[in-house]
């Protein structure tokens, strides 16, 4: 990714953490458990395991930036409601991606987007909160990761726009990943990533609010265009 490009960590095996109010509607998450857990198996294209791989990693690095500035500004004596919030909603999201790679028993030696993995083939299925928060086995998300965090811990302000960045690039990298899934016949990820787009929609709202909140009147718009998308959705 470019700050826009690639949040990733690490998730279900390793190669592979949005803000107050989050997450879809209960349906939606039924619709995604039925479909991730059914029998119903689809024949993956190596861009498909690459896109779990890439998802899941953003996913994590979403969860451990906003647990670590919650707990950065708690031990200031600010609590930030909105990170207290997502990290709810991102460990839903993990465990949605966490579920498709065991379905199909997808491996590292699956995937080719690695540069150095951190966990064994195995580690699928070691408990999330094992897993080495602020470490990720793609260099340059690796690099998103130090840089998001050096901007949020400079003001509540920049912990809160860091909210924005990370939704907007999520659901930018998930956009063609919904494409690509759709194109593959792959039912189960395509309403896997549509469900994960849908929690970003509303966290990067979230954000906005608590943005708008402070007296930030632009809200994510006050990064500037790249960060500015008055057409997402709301609830």
């Amino acid at each position: 990714m470019r700050v826009k490009a690639a949040l990733v960590a690490l998730i279900g095996i390793a190669f592979l953490n949005s803000c107050g109010g989050g997450g879809s509607s209960t349906d939606s998450k039924d619709k995604v458990d039925a479909l991730v857990n059914s029998s119903a198996r689809y024949t993956l294209t190596q861009e498909n395991k690459d896109d779990l791989a890439f998802m899941g990693n953003e996913e994590r690095l979403a969860y451990d930036v906003y647990s670590a500035l919650y707990d950065y500004y708690k031990n200031k004596g600010t609590t930030i409601r909105q990170f207290e919030n997502i990290t709810k909603s991102e460990t839903t999201h993990i465990a949605t991606v966490r579920e498709l790679v065991k379905k199909y028993n997808i491996t590292q030696n699956d995937l080719t987007i690695l540069d150095t993995p951190y966990a064994p083939v195995a580690s699928s299925e070691v408990p999330q909160s094992s897993l080495p928060s602020g470490k990720y086995d793609i260099e340059h998300i690796q690099k998103l990761y130090d840089a998001l965090m050096q901007k949020g811990k400079n003001s509540v302000q920049d912990a809160l726009e860091v909210g924005c960045m990370v939704e907007v690039t999520d659901i930018n990298d998930l956009n063609p990943k919904i494409e690509h899934a759709i194109s593959s016949g792959a039912k189960d990820l395509e309403e896997a990533f549509k469900f994960l787009r849908d929690g970003s929609y509303n966290h990067y709202w979230a954000f906005d609010r608590g943005l708008k909140n402070m007296g930030v009147a632009a809200g994510c718009c006050n990064l500037g265009d790249e960060w500015c998308h008055e057409e997402y959705p709301k609830k």
